[in-house]
């Protein structure tokens, strides 16, 4: 049958003929043949696979070889020995080379073949020690990637024990030998393809054995460190990076950067090819790394090195930003090396004349992701150009390059010079402890994220920023107490006196996660701080129920204490507060009041029910129509709790229209509502609640915060989704209500009235809906509109202040020619039943970045805001005179004095101060940006908003000036809170002086100390030297870089 066979693939015969032959001869391998026709058979496939003239010849050697083999497994295995294979490797077969990679092809098919034969184990033994030898002599990358592939199918051929780590070291000195000397597209993908199989060996080699990655990296840095001028390390060597774990940053850094074995040359060459691999199309995490680097070499203060490297690599760095595939990583390197750069502009200067024409180009494009990256690459150029101002000549071209795209403010300039240069850090010791407060310039704290606490962080550093929130918490008398409100004023305590950058809120945040919220988790951070001021509130309802004769500024408890009442809060549930004093700390800030009111459209009897809240769940209005909704009477369901504190919320689209009134509703929500369909309702089916019917004349319609985008599309503003959630609804179909007068279901129209306003409006904007379909929680992207001053209606009860919040008798509507509003309230009291527009100020938004609830981070805007401020004064009266301006300004058809005085008013606020709370970092910011975060970040949407209530006293500072004189408005610490905060400031303030000394012995002893130009330490502030200029920050601070 051999001869046959040989004698067919080399015949002239046509090709379909020889491939029928070839079928049959591949059938005819079931029958029986004797050991020496077997042994015949694989030679010659054998021959035919390895040096076969043409591909026909090669696949048929293949195919046959297949067939005999799985027929005659015994025949085939005697055949395929350790002699066989051995001689393979180490001679090579007849003219074919042992480096071929046909040979490693075919050893790989045949150890497929014998693979359940009991000989493959002689074969991985033997193949363990040669994978080794021909690592150690250089294979080239095609042949070294069939290897990789061998070794993926078949891990028993990979050295174990102490051979792992000798072949890790190897294949990594291969790696650094591989080059590519094409230039062709295809070649260079079949090359990067090469590496990656080989990269992706080595880190299964490293899950594996976890022994290997260490010596591993350890060859890395040996390699690319090397100062041999006759060897160039391979760029190769960078898809290694992205295979190793990130959390050993920190470790591998402080020990090159700290070992004295490393020499300064090794180390510049060494941080140089690292740079070079941002050439490298598919590694990630490379920037990292280099800029991790770069920071470790700052720490130590070896600045001679970071000039060298800077200089040397700072056009290469910026030429990488031509190519998308490396823009990113090439970017982040960019801005470190030059914003870290700061005490010459020489670095700046080498890549000024390049800036231009990377802008044009990238311009003329019009791809969204060269717009993004040009707003990034502009806020860098601009800080860079402040930096070393006084080169017009050489800045004018860019400026008329970049005048299109957004410059940042003054302030986040100086702010990001201080945070990033590494020259601020003198060698001398005096200089490092002029550095030791921690804080960002802002003097604000951030909170440092514990795993996927940032949920927490934002909501925190909101209450924070609530300013009279803080100052009752801090002010209260806890000492001896374990509660939560303590854990909280200890947190608030060191948010505004600690002397760290950031502070761990580690035992807050045990003593506060809901139970059911995973660690190390996202979690939603609107149902954590309704948890929140739940707690708090609870726990001060049962300790005032135990010490009716303490008052709560005296919050004296144990955790046994605790525990004892604990039991007792269902009662307390069932006993509401009426008066100020009884009230809590929480309902004084954050609680209002809800009235619900319920219309039978059949007998028109009525129900209502007074709840508490503390926060309103706001949904979205429908994209169908935002052009022509108004309103009659601003009313909304709410998803009520009976008992304690209440989260109002809404559920439900719209489709029809209703009607408003300037006289009993604040704003128009410019979108239509599920089943509310007042508007269309016969006139003698509307239920007219505690007002009088008004006239058609008196029905207006009024788009205020509505803005407008391109393309005639509209922004919903807060204003509108609020009026959303106050808006009626028509109980009808399966939700119909139980009337009892009627004693039967009934169609019924459900409103809702806020009748006591809270101090803080806590708004959740209700982003995260359920998909059906899929199962999935989706989030709403939408941009809304923040206003920074928003009128709240509310309507407060007068003759029906007896009501108890509960459901009250129903009262018959049989009279339908008396007004009902006439029938429940004073005469002469009309003005009275209208609601009154109380102002408030945005004090702090929660941004939610991300598309789902279960992922993303959390971040927020804040601003201190008190509840005196005589600038605000204006609201008020703006508020008493609504209704008229409103009426006004229809017929005229201008712009009403709300709007004018509200704009007004909008431009004083977007001035003010205003803080970006992200984490551990803490930035200045303006209103601008709180504004325009979702139109420049779509994913980055405001989530949870806190309005401050404007009033002429507080109320609640009575006697905040006791127990002595406060700084800055915030009331003197206890005892021990002061204690503890100035223990906690000695232990950092020793521990940045350990630092200190510790990196002046090493810049010391370092072979090259820096001081550039000649400067001494003594530079003026104002001066071009070290300390002057942009100084501060230095690398001991935590998250440098705003890109």
């Amino acid at each position: 049958m051999d001869k046959i066979l040989e004698g067919l693939v080399s015949s002239s015969h046509p090709l379909p003929l020889k491939r029928v032959i070839i079928r049959k001869v591949v059938e005819s391998a079931e029958h029986w043949l004797d050991k020496a026709q077997c042994e015949a058979m694989f030679d010659l496939t054998t021959r035919l696979i390895l040096e076969g003239q043409d591909p026909f010849q090669r696949q048929v050697g293949h195919q046959v070889l297949e067939a005999y083999a799985r027929y005659h497994r015994p025949e085939f295995e005697a055949f395929f020995n350790k002699t066989f294979v051995l001689g393979l490797l180490q001679q090579g077969y007849h003219s074919l080379d042992r480096k071929d990679v046909a040979i490693l092809d075919y050893i790989h098919n045949g150890l497929k073949l014998i693979i359940s034969c009991p000989s493959v184990l002689d074969l991985f033994g033997l193949l363990q020690v040669e994978v080794l030898r021909m690592v150690c002599e250089r294979p080239e990358p095609q042949l070294c990637a069939r290897l990789s592939d061998l070794l993926t199918d078949f891990v028993q051929c990979i050295p174990k024990g102490k051979l792992s780590v000798t072949f890790c070291q190897q294949l990594v000195r291969t790696i650094g030998h591989f080059q590519c000397v094409s230039t062709q597209e295809k070649e260079l993908r079949e090359y990067v393809s090469q590496v990656t199989k080989v990269s992706n060996l080595l880190q299964n080699i490293w899950k594996a054995e976890p022994s290997t990655l260490l010596p591993s990296l350890q060859e890395v840095f040996a390699s690319i460190s090397s100062t041999d001028a006759s060897f160039e390390p391979s760029v190769a060597l960078a898809s290694l990076v992205q295979h190793i774990p990130l959390q050993m940053i920190t470790v591998l850094i402080k020990s090159l950067t700290t070992d004295p074995n490393v020499k300064d040359a090794s180390m510049t060459q060494a941080l140089c090819r690292m740079i070079d691999w941002l050439s490298w199309p598919l590694a990630q995490h490379v920037d990292t790394w280099v800029i991790a680097l770069l920071k470790g070499l700052a720490a130590v203060q070896k600045f001679t090195i970071l000039i060298d490297v800077t200089l040397l690599k700072i056009e290469l760095v910026f030429n990488r930003l031509w190519f998308p595939l490396v823009r990113p990583g090439a970017l982040a390197v960019l801005s470190h090396m030059l914003l870290s750069f700061q005490h010459s502009p020489e670095a700046f200067h080498l890549i000024v004349p390049h800036v231009v024409n990377l802008v044009y180009s990238l311009k003329s494009d019009g791809l969204p992701s060269s717009t993004a990256f040009l707003v990034q690459l502009t806020e860098l150029i601009h800080c860079m150009m402040y930096h070393y101002s006084g080169f017009p000549d050489l800045y004018e071209p860019i400026l008329e390059a970049i005048k299109d795209f957004p410059k940042p403010s003054e302030d986040n300039i100086k702010l990001i010079l201080s945070q990033s240069a590494w020259t601020s850090q003198s060698n001398s010791l005096a200089s490092c402890l002029s550095r030791l407060s921690g804080k960002s310039e802002t003097g604000k704290t951030g909170l440092i994220n514990l795993g996927n606490t940032c949920y927490m962080n934002s909501v925190i550093q909101a209450l924070f920023m609530a300013t009279d929130f803080r100052r009752q918490v801090l002010s209260l008398n806890l000492n001896g107490c374990n509660s939560l409100m303590k854990k909280l004023q200890h947190l608030f305590a060191f948010l505004a006196h600690t002397q760290r950058e950031a502070y761990a809120p580690r035992i807050f945040f045990e003593a506060s996660r809901p139970p059911w919220f995973t660690p190390r988790s996202q979690q939603d951070c609107s149902e954590y701080l309704r948890f929140l001021l739940d707690r708090l509130h609870e726990e001060e309802k049962i300790l005032k129920v135990q010490s009716p004769h303490k008052p709560s500024e005296s919050l004296g408890c144990s955790e046994t204490f605790l525990q004892e009442v604990a039991s007792k809060a269902a009662l307390l549930t069932e006993t509401p507060c009426t008066s100020d004093g009884e009230k809590t700390l929480i309902e004084k800030m954050f609680g209002g009041k809800l009235r619900t009111h319920i219309c039978c459209l059949n007998c028109r009897s009525t129900s209502q029910k007074v709840e508490a809240f503390t926060d309103l769940s706001l949904a979205f209005c429908p994209s169908s129509s935002l052009e022509n909704l108004s309103f009659q009477d601003p009313v909304s369901l709410p998803n009520a709790q009976d008992d304690g504190l209440m989260q109002a919320s809404v559920s439900g689209p719209s489709e029809e229209p209703v009607v408003y009134n300037p006289a009993t509703a604040a704003f128009v929500c410019d979108s239509v509502v599920n089943e509310r369909t007042i508007g269309s309702l016969p006139g003698e089916l509307r239920c007219t609640e505690n007002t009088s019917v008004l006239n058609e004349s008196s029905k207006i319609l009024v788009n205020k915060d509505v803005s407008q985008k391109p393309g005639g599309e509209t922004t919903p503003s807060v204003t509108d989704l609020l009026n959303y959630f106050l808006a009626p609804e028509i109980l009808t179909g399966d939700n119909q209500y139980y009337c009892e007068n009627c004693a039967s279901l009934q169609n019924a129209e459900k409103t809702m009235q806020i009748t006591e306003e809270p101090e803080y409006l806590i708004l959740t904007l209700l982003r995260f809906s359920y998909d059906q379909k899929y199962h999935v929680r989706r989030k709403i992207l939408d941009n809304v509109s923040l206003p920074v001053i928003l009128e709240l209606p509310v309507k407060r009860t007068t003759s029906l202040s007896s009501l108890s919040e509960g459901w009250s008798i129903d009262v018959d509507f049989t009279d339908i020619s008396e007004n009902l509003a006439k029938k429940l309230k004073p005469s002469g009291s009309e003005e009275a039943c209208r609601p009154k527009l109380v102002p408030y100020l945005l004090n702090s938004v929660v941004v939610h970045s991300g598309v789902s609830s279960e992922s993303g981070h959390y971040y927020s805007y804040a601003r201190n805001i008190t509840g005196t401020e005589s600038a605000y004064q204006m609201c008020h009266h703006q508020s008493e005179t609504l209704a008229l301006a409103s009426s006004q300004s229809h017929l005229l058809g201008k712009d009403s004095p709300t709007a004018v005085i509200g704009q007004d008013l909008e431009n004083k606020e977007m001035s003010k101060e205003w803080f970006l709370f992200n984490d551990s970092r803490v930035t200045f910011t303006s209103f601008q940006s709180v504004q325009k975060i979702t139109s420049r970040f779509p994913k980055d949407t405001a989530y949870v908003l806190l309005y401050k209530k404007q009033n002429s006293t507080n109320g609640l500072n009575g006697n905040n000036t006791t127990s002595g004189v406060w700084l800055n408005g915030d009331p003197p610490l206890q005892k021990e809170l002061m204690d503890a905060i100035t223990k906690d400031n000695k232990l950092y303030l020793q521990e940045q002086e350990l630092n200190a000394r510790a990196r002046a012995l090493q810049a010391a002893s370092a072979s090259c100390s820096f001081r550039p130009n000649g400067f001494d330490d003594n530079d003026p502030p104002g001066s071009c030297g070290p300390t002057g200029g942009g100084g501060g920050g230095g690398f001991s601070t935590v998250g440098r870089l705003v890109f």
